[in-house]
């Protein structure tokens, strides 16, 4: 995985997973009527993100490409707050969750069915 990603590129990232491939011209264009960004904004983010190794860009166009999953951020980030606000146990992550009361009964209802799927493999 890239090195961290901060909110701002993780909007860059949220474009280009959903849509594919884009000029920063077209993301500059998105996140200018989404968010408000200028277009200088949104290519210094690019460049970021670009240094970061979680997009690769190519001309001409300066055409952008996730180099990395939707996934393999959410993974990387969910260990790193595991590690960081729950000692590193992955319980205390779900204890918190079904504690603050924001789990509906579906999301609980999967989460059941998800620990007896790993349980039977």
């Amino acid at each position: 995985m890239a090195e961290k990603l901060f909110s701002s590129e993780i909007r860059v990232m949220e474009l280009l997973w959903k849509n594919g491939a884009m000029s920063a011209k077209e993301i500059a264009a998105a996140l200018a009527e989404s968010v408000g960004w200028s277009k200088t904004t949104t290519y210094t983010v690019i460049k970021k993100c670009v240094q970061k190794g979680a997009v690769v860009r190519t001309d001409p166009g300066f055409v952008c490409k996730a180099a990395v999953t939707k996934n393999e951020v959410q993974e990387s980030e969910t260990l790193e707050l595991i590690d960081r606000l729950f000692e590193g146990s992955p319980d205390l992550l779900v204890s918190a969750l079904i504690g603050s009361g924001k789990i509906s009964p579906d999301q609980l209802r999967n989460l059941r069915e998800m620990v007896k799927s790993l349980e039977e493999n």
